[in-house]
């Protein structure tokens, strides 16, 4: 496939809904049991925890030990997600559900509110992250939105861009002094399918919201196109540019004790749907979406990325169709491209500062 050819339809989604039938998860117990080690002590931040894949990874990584911090906009829901949580993990839970002492004894959740369309509050997190933990394992860039209609955040960029890439980039650099301090840090950014199209446009990184292309016509949206997809698109190939811009930067300066990794979920059922059809993003009901695989099986490349024992820098997890298990995959050549790095590193250090690695 070309570096500019468009994925088939169905795989720029990821989604779920609560009326979709229960689908069998098939590849969880073996990413635990063959991809994951021991993560007692470690200490893991993930935004975007109060359903899908955020929700799993945080689970699974707690039941291998980790303290989770769980990164969200303060709502009914996200508590809802804490408390769930707690109950589904207690503390000292093996993974095998007995309760004792051992290698897979259970860490514990922490709630940090942390809205990803304000950057004082994104701030304000790796603030209260920093002044109650010593160091930081894991931060996992999980948290999105797909399709939004063409609205500008609190600070004036583009409610997709902002959420998506633009903010997780802000979060990574007010932590990596916190994850210089491991022994261990990981960077792992959620990506998608949708990261393939067209290159980076340094428009999308400002405070340009207003004169993005709109909402498009419900045909465009109907066929997953249109600016609405554009700017999804966009913030996609964001989260790999900037792994591989991270990565860059950390061996230039010879840091072997930070790790960029990206991850993509396939086709999965998780929470995207039903918020992207909320604002008319798109058809919950659609045929493709009879095709996805579960939020858990979707949670895999992020799992993998935090836990794999035997990651390095640049690992990139998925699956290599639309579903199945998640795999090491070698990039596409748009998510190397030193322009497209160069974009996304420059429009975002204009946005929040200069991150200096």
């Amino acid at each position: 496939m070309g570096r500019h050819a468009k994925e088939p339809v169905a795989s720029l989604l990821s989604m779920e809904h609560a009326t979709k039938a229960e689908i069998k998860t098939k590849y969880l117990s073996r990413v635990i049991n063959d991809h994951t080690q021991d993560m007692t002590g470690k200490v893991v931040a993930i935004t975007g925890t109060t359903s899908g894949t955020g929700y799993i990874c945080a689970r699974e990584l707690a039941k291998l030990g980790a303290t989770v911090l769980l990164l969200n906009r303060e709502s009914s829901r996200s508590q809802h997600a804490f408390e769930t949580l707690q109950a589904e993990v207690p503390p000292g839970q093996s993974e095998s559900g007995r309760f004792e002492s051992g290698r897979f004894e259970s860490g514990r959740f922490e709630s940090i509110v942390c809205d990803l369309q304000d950057f004082d509050s994104v701030r304000n997190a790796a603030r209260e992250i920093s002044s109650r933990f010593e160091r930081l394992d894991v931060l996992c860039n999980n948290a999105a939105v797909m399709a939004f209609p063409e609205q500008a955040t609190k600070d004036g960029y583009d409610v997709q861009m902002q959420t998506n890439s633009i903010a997780p980039f802000l979060l990574t650099k007010e932590l990596y002094l916190l994850l210089r301090k491991s022994e261990d840090g990981r960077v792992v950014n959620h990506s998608s399918n949708a990261r393939l199209g067209t290159d980076h446009d340094p428009r999308y990184f400002g405070k340009n919201s207003g004169s993005l292309g709109g909402d498009g016509t419900p045909e465009d949206v109907a066929q997953f196109g249109g600016p609405r997809w554009e700017r999804y698109h966009q913030s996609k190939l964001a989260n790999c540019t900037f792994t591989y811009g991270l990565k860059a930067r950390l061996d230039a300066k010879g840091i072997t004790n930070v790790k960029a990794l990206v991850a993509h979920p396939g086709l999965s059922w998780t929470g995207l749907a039903a918020t992207s059809a909320a604002v008319g993003g798109m058809d919950i009901n659609h045929e493709f979406m009879n095709n996805a695989q579960s939020a858990e099986d979707g949670a895999l490349g992020i799992i993998r990325g935090c836990a794999d024992p035997t990651a390095k820098s640049g690992d990139f997890y998925g699956p290599r169709e639309w579903t199945g298990m998640a795999e090491l995959l070698e990039p596409e050549e748009l998510l190397l491209d030193a322009n497209n790095i160069r974009i996304n590193w420059e429009g975002c250090e204009a946005a929040v500062g200069k991150f200096e690695v």
